[in-house]
């Protein structure tokens, strides 16, 4: 009765290998199950990769958690009284996962499925560097002499493919463009062997006709770019130029 109320229960600890992985890295870590003070059947044992993602409703902004990965870990077992054990786990990390920029907050819940008691569960936080595509993307941009700003993570599953999310990073523009920009913000897409970048430009609107696109929303250009495999392991300072020629376009 007491362990189904926490009390002498089940606890759970999870290792990882490391702490910080790009998109597409393997996750490796351990999981230990101490047991309590009574034997206990354990339905399941998972690992949840969780973020969470700002959402708008009646002019209110709240965050809301979102699972991007539910990896099963082990079927039923019983955890005798005063067990120690140890079970290893792999996934990789899926391609949608968010950048921990901006502090954007991305974890995994590791959790015991015990029917009648409260749940053992942990939370382990990682951190999400940029995966080797998307670092050339970004390498470049800061080339061009763009700063980052800020990234966050907005509700649009439209444009999502398949989360109900995008990240977006924006940047501050540099020297050759803050004549013409006020902002550039990207959202990319991950595959296996290409990036796609959306592209956004807010630009700076001159005299009349500036007013006239601010007031109506008609500063902000899109444009989609893909870059496969072949044009990314050039490197960034020829991305650089596809990005300079893209900008100058969309400026005019």
């Amino acid at each position: 009765m007491l362990a189904s109320v926490g009390i002498g229960a089940v606890e759970v600890n999870t290792h990882l290998e490391k702490s910080s992985y790009y998109p597409g890295e393997d996750v490796r870590g351990m999981i230990h199950i101490k047991g309590g003070n009574a034997d206990q059947n354990v339905d399941r044992i998972y690992v949840k990769l969780m973020t969470e993602y700002i959402r708008e409703h009646d002019d209110k902004k709240f965050s809301e958690d979102y699972t991007i990965a539910k990896i099963k870990v082990s079927d039923s077992l019983v955890v005798k009284q005063g067990d120690k054990l140890q079970i290893p786990f792999e996934f990789p990390l899926p391609l949608e996962t968010p950048l921990t920029l901006s502090r954007q907050p991305v974890w995994l819940h590791t959790g015991l499925d015990i029917e009648y008691a409260i749940d053992p569960k942990d939370r382990d936080f990682i951190e999400v560097t940029p995966h080797p595509y998307a670092s050339v993307v970004l390498d470049a941009v800061s080339q061009l002499g763009f700063r980052f700003k800020t990234a966050t993570c907005e509700h649009h599953p439209r444009l999502g493919r398949g989360i109900p999310f995008v990240q977006e990073i924006e940047f501050y523009p540099g020297p050759e463009f803050a004549g013409g920009i006020r902002e550039l913000e990207l959202i990319m897409y991950l595959e296996s062997d290409r990036l796609t970048v959306l592209v956004e430009v807010d630009r700076k609107g001159k005299g009349l006709s500036g007013w006239l696109e601010r007031s109506f929303d008609m500063d902000e250009r899109q444009s989609r770019l893909i870059l496969e495999h072949n044009d990314l392991k050039k490197g960034p300072a020829y991305v650089a130029g596809i990005f300079e020629d893209l900008l100058k376009r969309q400026m005019r």
